[in-house]
């Protein structure tokens, strides 16, 4: 059994790496329907359930107490709030009621199939709405502050896949309905243009990554995780939820907004060196995962998700409604939250 840390931290990103790797030089078509992420997750589960790789040790809790939360102060200087709204205008309205959606389609999605899932499955639920608004790193950030398993965070994981290869074709198809949408939200023809335009205005060049760039990006991220780790102690805690961990995870992602309104969000290379980071940590996650517990549980779990994915769609059609905006911004929106970057990239083309 592979159980050393070097070990470990090389099957792990070599998993990563791999599977990169084939997607970028075979362009299988697979990987349209069931992204790298989802193997990086399932391969070291499948190495560490039959034998081949340990399922705990030291260089797993390193990743969750050390490197999570590194990653997401690096991750989150590049927010930009007020640019955001500016190109969305309109449509940030509606993205943020499609997070309430999410938020509030969370319990009762839970509450339909809670029967059918071990007592602690909220917290796979809790992962997902985690994914569902701020991405992988914030699903991975949501994981730990409230302790997840390696299976409930599998359950997220899936969910999230499974949920993202139906919803997305909807949404691409959703402009055949443009016209019957637009009339239904009385939108001002008007507003694509100016979302054009506003688009066109936020797109700037990004220096090339230095050696110099790199040091900056490690002292910024261990200096956040190590005074979020001293003053998450000094907080009080109300387990399960707001436990020290749950603290630090908030504490790195209040000093990573803070660095972003800072000249730290100019440093070239923080996302990429983030998005390598959270890889090799939903690698960890599948390593800790129990196989057995996942297949008991996903049928219900997934059924869960596409009513929760419902949920959510009602409530940006809702918002849509509401603040006047058209089909196109309204997809955008929505896979904003459930799609994330590329799926708001590619519904945006």
């Amino acid at each position: 059994m592979i159980d050393n840390p070097p070990a470990v931290l090389a099957v792990l990103t070599g998993v990563a790496a791999g599977a990169l790797f084939v997607e970028r030089w075979t362009k299988w078509r697979v990987f349209s329907y069931f992204p790298p992420l989802l193997f990086i997750y399932f391969v070291p589960m499948i190495l560490s359930n039959s034998g081949v790789l340990a399922h705990e040790g030291p260089v797993y809790d390193w990743m969750s107490e050390t490197m999570l939360p590194f990653l997401l102060t690096i991750i989150l200087l590049k927010v930009d709030v007020v640019s955001a709204v500016r190109v969305m205008g309109k449509g940030f309205l509606v993205m943020l009621c499609g997070s309430a959606g999410v938020i509030l389609g969370a319990p009762l999605a839970y509450s339909v199939v809670k029967d059918k899932l071990d007592p602690t499955a909220w917290k796979a639920f809790g992962s997902l709405a985690g994914s569902w608004i701020g991405g992988t790193a914030n699903m991975a950030a949501v994981s730990q502050g409230i302790g997840a398993s390696g299976t409930e965070f599998g359950l997220a994981v899936l969910g999230d896949n499974m949920v993202y290869i139906v919803w997305l074709p909807i949404l691409l198809a959703s402009k055949g309905l443009a016209p019957w949408f637009n009339r239904f939200t009385r939108v001002d023809p008007k507003r694509i243009e100016m979302l054009e335009r506003a688009d066109a205005g936020a797109k700037a060049a990004e220096e090339r990554m230095a050696v110099a760039h790199l040091l900056y990006l490690l002292f910024l991220g261990f200096g956040a995780t190590l005074a979020a780790g001293h003053v998450a102690h000094l907080l009080p805690q109300a387990a399960p939820v707001l436990t020290t961990g749950t603290w630090k995870i908030l504490l790195v992602t209040t000093f990573g907004l803070l660095l972003s309104a800072t000249p730290a969000k100019r440093i070239p290379g923080s996302q990429e060196l983030a998005m390598a980071l959270i890889y090799l940590f939903v690698a960890n996650m599948g390593a800790r995962a129990n196989l057995s517990g996942l297949r008991e549980q996903m049928i219900w779990f997934l059924l869960a998700a596409y009513l929760w994915v419902a949920l959510h769609g009602a409530a940006c059609v809702l918002g849509a409604r509401l603040f006047r905006v058209d089909i196109h911004s309204t997809a955008i929106a929505s896979v904003a939250n459930i799609g994330g970057v590329a799926g708001a990239s590619l519904v945006a083309a």
